[in-house]
């Protein structure tokens, strides 16, 4: 049960927070004041795409947080488009967010009976109340798995003339590759070798003044340190501070001897010919081409000379390979034909149960006597083949007596449309408990006696689930268990959306506004009253039905003072 709701800063909403209680929670409010505000939030905790756009003019950053029994999820959005998920004060991503808040919400937003216009909706519908969505996920599964291999064995399937082309370009691609025989980071070594030798003479004059200073002159360094050591020995017989100096004095020299053998050898060993400067040169520009063809990396071009010859080895290899992939193609294909044939059976078993709920709930919303069913065609060709199976399969509707069953996307008014979506997420209600259900604007297309059904029906929904239905109907408006008003207001050149909790006076106020209008009269209010007391009488009614439905004896047996009387075909 969705407990708690806070929204900060997102669109007309400044800051709104509502406690929702169990039952109907019915949401009222002129339009424009930011009721379905409140479902985009909803929205935005399960998953949905978040955007920059969705933030308070003025505002960095918009928050939206709920509070379930078991959980505590938050989405935050920056003015950058970046958001934010958190389940339990942990990070995570949206899609995962949409794992965990899925099971317990389920939202219906404005105009969505109007997907059933769309008869590829229908089987997913049928899916969902059979229980068939996993199924449906393996089916899907597998026909990607095959189009896959087919799309890959289609690339096989070119002339003689465009296999002989490829193969010709891949032999002199790969061929020019393996003729630079490339290695990693060849190129950084290469372009240190051309300052080194670009400036041979500089380092070669360097290398010699250094040496001769350290080692090879009068004045040299090394000779000069013998008398240095000395003194330090005789300041550590002293001051035996000074013995670990002493201590390192091989070391020391050992290293600096080193260093002049370094510099001594470093002038010999460059080759300062214009021959060894001018083949490094020849070979960075070598690579340089290679790396604007292939590039733009070395490594781009190394990797990219291991991709070519995979598909020489293909292309070479082409009649084994596609005999391979012909088989695997073949194999997959009857995999999805076996799991697809599965479900349609399953869905052609479940179709029937489906229509008769359907038929029996919509009898309760004022459509009594009509007729629904699903009606599958032959099985679709394999061009119609889809991720959803082999299936092609329609719902058919007659809403008055004597008239055939026709396409339900051709013929279902507005209302009715509402009605058997209202019947539809009623039944799949009933094998999700435990979820709460948002209705945005389920009311469309419907009035007058079929809204105080519809209201009746959502009140009962209530009884078993949370739901939270936004409505412009009074007759669905008074059947809530609670009522919250959303209005909008302008303070300091600023729009702000709030929510209140309606009392028995306020919603008498607001039933009479959406009755009568912006200044209702008496007989506006008299009317909300009514409206109020014929809901709480058919709810006690009910109860009460319900009651004595469950204390009565079975059916078959009727009582009497002395005992049982059996019934006559016993």
């Amino acid at each position: 049960m969705l407990r708690f709701l806070r929204i900060d800063h997102l669109a007309v909403i400044d800051a709104v927070q509502v406690e929702f209680e169990p039952g109907l929670n019915v949401l009222t409010g002129e339009t424009g004041a930011g009721k379905s505000m409140l479902v985009e939030a909803v929205g935005l905790l399960m998953g949905g795409r978040a955007s920059a756009d969705l933030i308070r003019t003025g505002e960095t950053q918009a928050q939206v947080q709920a509070e379930f029994d078991d959980v505590i999820v938050r989405r935050d959005i920056t003015a950058q488009g970046r958001s934010r998920a958190f389940v339990n004060d942990a990070l995570v991503t949206a899609a995962s967010l949409s794992e965990q808040t899925s099971p317990l919400v389920e939202l219906h937003g404005q105009h969505e009976h109007q997907t059933l216009l769309d008869p590829q909706s229908h089987l997913l519908v049928l899916d969902e109340f059979a229980g068939l969505t996993e199924t449906r996920g393996e089916v899907g599964s597998a026909f990607r798995a095959w189009r896959n291999l087919q799309s890959a064995f289609d690339a096989f399937q070119m002339d003689e003339r465009e296999k002989a082309a490829r193969l010709d370009l891949l032999k002199f691609q790969v061929g020019e590759l393996d003729k630079a025989r490339l290695c990693a980071g060849e190129d950084e070594q290469l372009e240190t070798t051309r300052r080194v030798l670009s400036s041979a003479d500089k380092l070669q004059r360097l290398s010699s003044e250094a040496y001769a200073a350290l080692y090879d002159s009068d004045e040299a360094a090394l000779a000069r340190l013998a008398a240095v050591w000395k003194r330090v020995a005789e300041l550590a017989d002293v001051d035996p501070t000074f013995r670990p100096h002493l201590d390192a004095r091989d070391a020391i020299k050992s290293q600096l001897e080193d260093l002049a053998q370094t510099l001594r050898a470093y002038g010999e060993t460059i080759d300062a010919s214009p021959a060894r400067l001018q083949q490094v040169e020849d070979r960075l520009a070598l690579l340089e081409r290679l790396k604007r063809k292939y590039g733009p990396s070395l490594a781009d071009v190394i990797a990219k000379r291991d991709a070519l010859a995979r598909q020489l080895e293909a292309l070479e290899n082409a009649d084994e390979r596609r005999a391979g992939l012909e088989a695997d193609t073949r194999a997959a294909r009857d995999t999805f034909l076996v799991r697809a044939r599965a479900l349609s059976r399953q869905r052609r078993e479940a179709a029937v149960q489906f229509g008769q709920r359907i038929q029996a709930l919509l009898a309760e919303l004022a459509m009594a006597r009509t007729q629904f069913d699903v009606r599958f065609e032959a099985e679709a060709p394999e061009s119609g083949w889809t991720e959803a199976g082999v299936d092609v399969a329609e719902c058919y509707l007659s809403a008055n007596v004597g008239e055939d069953l026709r396409p339900l996307a051709r013929i279902a008014s507005g209302g009715e449309l509402s009605r058997v979506m209202l019947a539809i997420r009623t039944l799949a209600a009933a094998s999700a408990p435990g979820k709460t259900l948002i209705f945005d604007e389920i009311d469309a297309g419907i009035g007058g006696r079929v809204a105080d059904i519809v209201g009746r029906k959502l009140r009962t929904i209530g009884e078993s689930f949370q739901v939270l239905c936004i409505t412009h109907l009074p007759q669905i408006a008074a059947a809530g268990h609670v009522h919250f008003h959303i209005s909008k207001s302008v303070a300091d050149g600023r729009t702000r959306t709030q929510v209140v909790r309606l009392n028995e006076h306020e919603r008498v106020e607001e039933l009479a506004r959406m009755i009568g209008g912006a200044a209702p009269t008496d007989a506006a209010r008299a009317a909300a009253r009514e409206l109020l007391g014929e809901s709480e009488q058919k709810s006690k009614a009910k109860a009460a039905g319900a009651k004595a439905k469950a204390e009565s004896p079975k059916a078959g047996t009727r009582v009497r003072s002395g005992g049982r009387e059996p019934r006559q075909d016993e």
